[in-house]
């Protein structure tokens, strides 16, 4: 019982957090969209259950984080993991990242001033 309202007031939290998110610095200054722009908005529709927002936002982010938390669980805890298998995850992720990003670029969806 008490599990259910934690998670109710914590997804109600998770929809007021946008206003503290990190400008992109390069969109800042360029007008541009980075390779990385969308990637917090991603986490948030992610975290509050929105696979596909979070996918069509950033579809890197579930590359990313599955990567991050293998890579941590074999740094820090000293879980056995497989070196070929982080490579070729880190290899998935840029390859995510780069592809998501030409296709914004040729699709005309990066907008400049």
């Amino acid at each position: 019982m008490f599990n259910i309202k934690f998670l109710s007031v914590f997804c109600i939290n998770l929809s007021k957090t946008d206003i503290f998110l990190f400008p992109c610095p390069i969109k800042y200054i360029t007008g541009i969209d980075c390779p990385g722009c969308g990637f917090q908005r991603s986490v948030l529709a992610l975290l509050t259950g929105n696979l596909t927002d979070s996918f069509l936002l950033y579809p890197a982010t579930i590359p990313f984080i599955a990567s991050l938390l293998l890579a941590s669980l074999s740094s820090f805890f000293k879980v056995p993991v497989d070196t070929k298998l982080l490579r070729v995850m880190y290899f998935v992720t840029g390859g995510v990242i780069s592809i998501s990003y030409l296709y914004k670029i040729f699709s005309g969806q990066i907008v400049s001033f």
